[in-house]
């Protein structure tokens, strides 16, 4: 049975992950979705436990606030990286915004 030799060319092989790689940047941006909610959710129910145990009403008010600080936070350090990786990833601009020397326009 005759093998095939992998191919060295870099191009073709980046090429042809780009399905895969598409598929986790779409997972990577579905995650800002269920951040939040999900922080709210669990400082919530941790400040209701805690209010519970030292029938204190404020602490859990105080753990929906730092809920949605902490998921806004995360949210916002997402769109930080991802808006970073794309103006790193588009080669046509420089750091003046003008465009490179060689790029028609």
């Amino acid at each position: 049975m005759a093998q095939q030799r992998p191919d060295s060319d870099p191009k073709r092989q980046s090429d042809s992950g780009g399905g895969f790689s598409s598929l986790v940047e779409a997972e990577r941006l579905m995650q800002v979705a269920f951040v939040l909610p999900t922080a709210l959710v669990l400082c919530w129910i941790g400040g209701w436990w805690l209010a519970g145990r030292t029938h204190q009403k404020w602490i859990e008010i105080a753990g929906i606030v730092f809920g949605c600080i902490v998921g806004l936070a995360y949210v916002i350090q997402m769109a930080v990286a991802v808006e970073k990786k794309a103006s790193l990833g588009d080669g046509s601009q420089n750091e003046t915004g003008k465009g490179s020397p060689d790029s028609k326009s």
